[in-house]
């Protein structure tokens, strides 16, 4: 069986700082629905923010927290020259590096179409392909790591896959895994059968 193919063309992942600045309402509590997105680097050396009204070159801050379980960090800023305020986020973006050398951030829209092929002609929703995305990139980010070998990313995905539809799961790993033979078919379609066993019986036992 031939290992050496992955799925979606992922190689190393590593971690790179960006921020968003979206504005809101003068208010920190009333948030209302952006009006203006600004996405850049933060500059060596401090935290240098355009203010997305009038460009100003620079903002302060006057209020930080996380946001999103400690993943991300928003702070409210004010402009020094127009006087309006707005949000920033600042996030850890996972950075995708393929096997050609080039890198590009995560994207779970990546992981949805990869699988989406598996999927094709199951009952499997668009809201659970999405759930099954979250889950691969909380798994990956959840190994603190700057670097993730590609394969970890194509294991990241088959286990919530086998969760979800056996039939997808197995299309799927019939790729990423290389299955060369009807042999390696029947010997993932046993371990499935094996692993179903094992789960029923645990739950009769707790019965």
């Amino acid at each position: 069986m031939n290992t050496g193919r992955h799925a979606g063309g992922f190689g190393l992942l590593s971690l790179a700082r960006w921020t968003t600045v979206t504005t809101t309402s003068s208010t920190y509590s009333d948030v209302v629905l952006p009006q203006v997105v600004f996405a850049g680097k933060l500059y060596e050396g401090g935290d240098r923010v355009y203010c997305p009204f009038c460009r100003h070159p620079d903002s302060r801050v006057i209020d930080s927290r996380t946001a999103d379980d400690g993943t991300a960090i928003r702070r409210r800023r004010s402009c020094p020259e127009c006087g309006r305020r707005f949000t920033t986020q600042e996030t850890v973006i996972l950075m995708v590096s393929k096997r050609s050398g080039v890198t590009e951030p995560f994207n779970r829209d990546k992981i949805v179409r990869g699988v989406q092929r598996a999927c094709q002609g199951r009952p499997v929703s668009e809201d659970k392909l999405a759930i099954l995305a979250q889950r691969v990139e909380e798994t990956i980010r959840a190994r603190g790591m700057a670097e993730v070998p590609s394969h970890e990313v194509g294991l990241a995905i088959l286990g919530p896959l086998r969760e979800l539809d056996e039939v997808a799961y197995l299309r799927f790993a019939s790729v990423y895994r290389g299955f060369e033979s009807l042999a390696d078919f029947e010997d993932e379609i046993e371990a499935l059968r094996k692993a179903r066993e094992t789960r029923t019986a645990g739950l009769t036992d707790s019965e």
